[in-house]
């Protein structure tokens, strides 16, 4: 055998599976066909970040006066802030570069297909065709984005997320079709810099897997911010032949039409599945999904797949958990199944929005006795002071024991809130044991000790 493990795919789950093998003793080598860290650092979360940065630090010049700052002639320089967030991209994707140089692991520059369940075949970009061999192969090759078929993106007027990263000008208007976190992430940042932004939605609410509380509240900011939000909406048809898109809208009210320069689908994700050998190997799938087994075994002994082609949510950090499982496993440790009651979301809009766990909702249609708290930003000192009181903080508890079933957040900075309510669920907190831990005052992070203390009728400042 060449090497113990060939992962394909270096995206979070696969560069993440990589280290931690070679950590383990295991002689690693990795397969991609673009660039090191995949979608997520190069196409993806780290790039998207920072353009909202770019979008949040205009506004706040924008709004420089109302923090007793004088800020003249402010505006965005779109082609800087395209630069600016594919300059982060290449950084961070040369720091995997560093972390596998450190760790000993093998770069392959192609195409990798299984040839069968212990060999690689890779093709390069000349076309030349390499067999490599491995005791283990990880599958992690990721996603795409999902094309609907009256939605064909054409890559100019009819674009994806890839494309919105990297547009030659700035649109001066723009309809979003899906508003999970890629269409209202992108909705945000284009709206805040100027173009005219409508964002269309299937469902009733907006971030529709999110509480519908923070949903609307969502909702309520981007409107007011200027963003055109259509619910219970779809787009049955674009029109692209002249110098605007013409989108067809069916909405509650009936059929509108409205005009744009692009259109961004951001409906969803397609795994990449297509050429790797999955078929020839006869690698199960189920619902278009490499099946795997709790420690991501495939049907195929020593094949096993993680990330956006297995079951389970498309999220960067579950690909990182569910790699490390996965290769601890190989390794002869023990470890923990990755447990997907607990993992967390974040979306980077403007006010942000973060959760982990039961919604309210699912928390009744579960069969639980519930008690809820709540504790609104504009009872936050430390949101006052920085100007941002929109959102609050929202934790849903088991009446009968007091375990924390689900929180959920609006706000500034609630993405970086989130983690310690996943750790409190992680060691089945209770919600006397979050009142009782002091929080440091003042901090946004103290509303999650008052929003525990109101859903015991025990809190302070509301």
């Amino acid at each position: 055998m060449n090497f113990d493990l060939i992962v394909i795919g270096s995206g979070p789950g696969g560069y993440v599976a990589a280290i931690r093998a070679s950590q383990l003793g295991m002689n690693v080598a990795v397969v991609e066909k673009e660039n090191l860290g995949g979608i997520c650092l190069n196409w993806g979360c780290i790039p998207t970040k920072a353009l909202l940065k770019s979008a949040q630090v205009y506004e706040y010049a924008s709004h420089a006066a109302e923090y007793g700052v004088v800020a003249t002639d402010v505006k965005p320089d779109f082609e800087k802030m395209i630069s600016r967030s594919r300059g982060v991209a290449d950084a961070m994707s040369k720091g995997i570069q560093f972390l596998f140089k450190k760790n000993k692991i093998t770069v392959i520059e192609g195409f990798g297909k299984l040839k069968d369940n212990h060999t690689v075949t890779v093709s390069a970009a000349d076309g030349a065709q390499t067999d490599y061999t491995a005791k283990h192969i990880i599958l992690a090759t990721g996603a795409r984005s999902r094309e609907l078929p009256n939605l064909k993106q054409d890559g100019v007027k009819v674009i994806g997320y890839r494309q919105a990263l990297t547009l030659p000008k700035q649109p001066a208007s723009m309809v979003v079709v899906g508003s999970g976190a890629i269409g209202s992430e992108f909705a945000y940042f284009y709206n805040a810099i100027g173009t005219k932004v409508t964002l269309v939605e299937y469902m009733p609410n907006i971030v529709p897997l999110e509480d519908e509380e923070v949903s609307k509240t969502l909702e309520r900011a981007f409107k007011k911010a200027g963003i055109t939000v259509k619910t219970q909406a779809s787009v049955e048809s674009v029109d692209t032949s002249g110098e605007l898109c013409k989108v067809t809208i069916q909405t509650k009210k009936g059929t509108e039409e409205v005009e744009a320069e692009v259109v961004l689908s951001a409906v969803g994700i397609t795994p990449n599945l297509e050429g790797i050998g999955i078929e020839e190997l006869g690698i199960e799938l189920e619902k278009g999904k490499v099946k795997v087994d709790e420690f991501y075994r495939t049907n195929v002994e020593g094949v096993c797949a993680i990330g956006d082609i297995v079951p389970g949510p498309a999220l960067a950090h579950a690909a990182s958990a569910e790699g490390i499982v996965c290769v601890e496993k190989i390794a002869g440790l023990d470890p923990q199944p990755v447990n997907y009651k607990n993992i967390p979301g974040c979306t980077y809009t403007t006010p942000e929005v973060s959760s982990v766990g039961m919604s309210e909702k699912a928390a009744v249609e579960a069969g639980y006795e519930i008690k809820v708290g709540k504790f609104p930003f504009t009872a936050s000192g430390k949101a006052t002071a920085a100007g941002n009181r929109d959102g609050f903080v929202k934790l849903i508890f088991d009446a009968k024991y007091g375990e924390l079933l689900g929180a959920h957040m609006v706000g500034g900075n609630v993405t970086e809130m989130i983690a310690e309510l996943v750790v409190a669920r992680n060691l089945e907190t209770t919600g006397h044991e979050l009142i009782k831990s002091i929080h440091p005052h003042p901090t946004m992070s103290e509303a999650i000790m008052e929003a525990a203390a109101a859903a015991y009728g025990e809190a302070i400042h509301i």
